[in-house]
């Protein structure tokens, strides 16, 4: 792929060219609204125990309290990225913000775990309207490829740290007011965000936005439900049972489904052909790999510092700063790295340093020092800071400029699909165990944790740019 070398425009016709701090403005308050979603991704990770104890539920069900948000978010995604192209993106955003903040406050006052885990759902139809529209209304406001790639890389990091921090968040607010309070918390952020948008997030749309895939839609979801749910359900239910057998073959239906009606669509959800470049491909899977390491973590870390050492939510949550600030540091720089030189390097470095802080952890016992515990998440925090700009950048590189929200949608949906994936691995490796047996029975996850690395320094390899040939670095790319 070769950029394009015609005078540099806006992305969106209809969207006009805005002053450098107005520019940045808009970057601000996208950044708020990803901030939001990023942190409800995490910050109930650390309230599991507590949500536990307070509505006597399990850890399988506790999988369902997180996942349900996850699956929710990586089902529609692409969707609504397409249904702001057509309908107008700042609108789109707004709306997204109301239907968040409204399951939030369900969730707050939720009596039982059905309700939570619905109101959990809700909160993610609501945040799949947030996360590709944002990085759409900043990719159309940025008409300079290297000033995008910058902000590509402070939205990466931003995102990068309300994940990180969510744990630690969680903690403090569990602490001091109980589980409850890391749903009310979104409320004031709710209502800064919708004030925000409507004062300085110009509405921008596609020239020409594409029609709605039902049918995609729909075997889009039940592919990614299926599969999450039987990977949670698994250890009750029984790897070989009919149940199980049954949600395999409908798993496999669904995708060859989808693949089948994707292939024939002149409007498909998801272009399958661009899956034929290896460097979108790769970004992709490399965004899914990044995010199942980050959820296999926190997850882990949750259950054995609370359950197995007996520390409290806040300690467990500040036990996860060294990632927060691994990943805040480093996201940044990341972003220069790619507008400078391209995804490789940054990709090479994530890959190193979530391997390395994998693989301290694989030896963990009931006794490992709390050093190496915080080396080990200050190593993966880095690896993650370092992975999601030139990741994001080199998706969103694979697609028309004029499909930026469904370019963030898919990488977006990459993302929270490895969120949801991490969670039910992790939950699947240490449901019903002990807490002493807590330390043994996750090592498994953190040998998942560092191929995640290792599948990142293939990904690295394949964003190369061939000879004769200049790195993507904008959504003009082609």
């Amino acid at each position: 792929m070769t950029a394009t070398t015609h005078p540099i425009q806006p992305l969106d016709p209809i969207q006009p060219v805005l002053s450098a701090r107005r520019r940045w403005t808009v970057l601000a308050v996208c950044c708020l609204s990803m901030f939001l979603v990023g942190l409800d991704t995490t910050i109930v990770n650390v309230g599991l125990p507590a949500i536990g104890h307070g509505l006597g539920i399990g850890t399988r069900s506790l999988e369902w309290t997180v996942d349900a948000y996850t699956l929710v978010l990586a089902s529609l995604l692409i969707s609504s990225g397409a249904l702001a192209d057509r309908f107008g993106r700042r609108r789109v955003f707004q709306v997204g913000l109301v239907v968040f903040g409204a399951a939030s406050l369900v969730c707050a006052i939720a009596p039982s775990v059905g309700v939570l885990i619905a109101a959990r759902a809700v909160q993610g139809i609501g945040a799949s309207m947030l996360s590709p529209v944002a990085l759409a209304i900043v990719v159309n406001a940025m008409p300079d490829p290297r000033e995008r790639a910058q902000a590509i890389g402070v939205w990466a990091s931003v995102f990068g740290l309300s994940m990180a921090a969510g744990p630690v968040t969680g903690g403090a607010l569990i602490a001091g007011f109980g589980w409850r309070s890391v749903f009310w918390i979104n409320a004031p952020v709710i209502v800064a965000a919708l004030v925000l948008s409507a004062l300085f997030v110009p509405e921008s749309r596609a020239p020409r936005a594409q029609r709605l895939d039902l049918p995609g839609q729909a075997l889009l979801t039940v592919v990614i439900g299926v599969s999450v749910g039987v990977l949670i359900e698994g250890p009750r239910i029984g790897w070989a049972s009919l149940p199980a057998l049954v949600a395999y073959t409908i798993a496999v239906v669904a995708a060859a489904g989808f693949v089948s009606v994707e292939s024939r669509r002149s409007e498909p959800l998801m272009d399958i052909r661009l899956y034929r470049h290896p460097v979108f491909s790769s970004a992709v899977l490399g965004a899914v790999a990044v995010f199942v390491a980050l959820n296999v973590t926190l997850l882990l870390n949750t259950l054995y510092l609370q359950h197995a050492r007996g520390w409290t939510p806040l300690a467990a949550g500040v036990a996860t700063l060294p990632m927060a600030v691994g990943a805040t540091v480093c996201a940044p720089l990341s972003g220069r790295l790619v507008g400078r030189t391209g995804p490789r390097l940054p990709l090479v470095l994530a890959g190193g340093f979530i391997t390395v802080g994998g693989l301290c952890m694989v030896g963990l016992d009931q006794h490992t020092s709390v050093f190496r515990l915080l080396s080990a998440y200050l190593l993966i925090g880095v690896g993650f800071g370092f992975a999601n700009a030139p990741i994001t950048n080199t998706a969103v590189s694979g697609l028309p400029a004029t499909r930026a929200g469904v370019a963030g949608a898919i990488t977006s949906t990459a993302r929270q699909l490895g969120s949801a994936l991490g969670i039910a691995i992790a939950g699947g490796l240490v449901a019903g165990t002990a807490p002493t047996g807590l330390a043994h029975a996750s090592r498994p996850g953190w040998i998942l944790v560092a191929t995640c690395g290792l599948f990142l320094l293939l990904v690295a390899h394949a964003a190369r740019p061939k000879k004769g040939t200049s790195r993507p670095t904008s959504p003009q790319s082609r």
